[in-house]
């Protein structure tokens, strides 16, 4: 079973949940992979609207094949409110839910949401990371803080989203011509490095490509089945 380590308790208020931030924020380190990727996971949740049930899944894929090794979903309930902001003390316990189901422990992990392009520079895969003690990094389909210039419309072309001065993530193309995805470091990566493992996870080498990276892509189907009531929680 994949373990993690447990930082804090969930039960807190949103105050709480924005001190906790101030001070997880610093434990974040943004550096260079320090071995080779073999596995990636991509994590994912989804919500009815107006209900507090959480979908959540993962799913590990060969990063050289793109092949599905191992997915995991579950079925639990949030017990902290929608804020802008505070999503990771939302989601994560349930992400962590499902981690614990895994057999396999990915050598990275992708998140949809954001990494340290966040107001307080921990997004939900900055602060997962922190839980998982792994390379984390958000690959999200809008902004969250941040300005960049429109990258060139090659599949590949990126530039720098800044906030405050500080580069804290990247536009980056993963297909030509389509919106860019949004892409941040979360923990024990540096941005080159989630830059290159996005694109190295869209799908082109095997004949398609979509602007969603498969690992998240392909867990956004899973959790949305699951919410539909078309797969059963593992």
């Amino acid at each position: 079973m994949a373990t993690y380590q447990l930082l804090h308790d969930w039960t807190v208020t949103p105050a709480e949940a924005v001190a906790l931030q101030q001070q997880l924020r610093h434990e974040i380190r943004i550096q260079p992979l320090s071995k080779p990727v073999e596995t990636i996971a991509g994590c994912d949740i989804s919500f009815n609207k107006f209900e507090e049930t959480v979908y959540a899944g993962i799913v590990v894929l060969r990063l050289d094949t793109l092949e599905v090794v191992e997915e995991v979903g579950v079925i639990s309930s949030a017990t902290f409110p929608y804020i802008p902001g505070l999503l990771s003390f939302r989601e994560i316990p349930s992400l962590l839910e499902a981690w614990s189901k895994l057999k396999t422990e990915p050598d990275v992990v992708m998140f949809d949401g954001q990494g340290i392009a966040h107001p307080r520079r921990i997004g939900i895969a900055s602060h997962g990371g922190l839980f998982l003690n792994r390379p984390t990094f958000g690959c999200a389909k809008s902004v969250l803080v941040g300005r960049y210039d429109e990258p060139a419309p090659e599949r590949g072309a990126w530039s720098p989203m800044k906030h405050y001065g500080e580069t804290i993530g990247a536009a980056l193309r993963t297909k030509n011509k389509v919106n860019p995805v949004y892409v941040s470091p979360g923990h024990l990566i540096d941005l080159e490095t989630a830059i290159a493992l996005t694109l190295q996870c869209d799908g082109a080498r095997r004949g398609y490509g979509y602007r969603i990276p498969e690992p998240t892509r392909l867990t956004h189907n899973l959790v949305n089945a699951l919410r539909r009531g078309e797969r059963r929680p593992d």
